[in-house]
């Protein structure tokens, strides 16, 4: 339908940015192949992407979620990819698709280029193909909850149902 996965990405972004931004945090908002990745450090990096627009199956919807694990504090990013996976759930109502995590997203580039002791997870907000609605429409409700995942992360909030990334 025109729509490029690069559109979606960066209206996310710059809504969560704004949401951010209004709690009163700072915020960068980084290309994927920025070179400010190099060394970058933050109290979190979270990369925002969207999942095929190919039809794969009926089974192909859904969000996803992987934290990087080469940190030096892996445990910080397995809270923060809890909060995000709980509390994108929350706002959109999507379910996680566990089975369709890549090596793409678990050994994603920008995990090396970054400080290790920054915490880093990567999402998959939908496919671009069964949840084109949601992605297209909806795109506040889909900010809100990366929001809430990091708001929850940053304020040491606790998760209902705590799971490896």
């Amino acid at each position: 339908g025109g729509v490029r996965e690069v559109d979606i990405n960066l209206a996310v972004a710059n809504l969560v940015r704004n949401n951010l931004l209004a709690e009163g945090l700072e915020v960068d908002l980084l290309a994927e192949f920025d070179p400010l990745l190099n060394g970058y450090q933050a109290l979190a990096l979270v990369s925002i992407h969207a999942d095929s627009c190919d039809y794969v199956n009926d089974q192909a919807s859904g969000y996803k979620i992987s934290a990087a694990m080469s940190t030096t504090y892996p445990e910080t990013a397995v809270r923060l990819t809890n909060c995000l996976r709980e509390r994108y759930a929350q706002a959109t109502g999507m379910k996680f698709h566990a089975t369709s995590v890549t090596p793409d997203m678990t050994q994603y580039h920008a995990f090396g280029e970054i400080n290790p002791n920054t915490p880093a997870a990567i999402i998959e907000v939908g496919f671009m193909n069964l949840d084109y609605e949601m992605l297209t429409q909806h795109q506040d409700i889909v900010a809100r909850g990366i929001t809430d995942g990091i708001l929850c992360y940053v304020r040491n909030e606790s998760v209902s149902q705590p799971v490896l990334p």
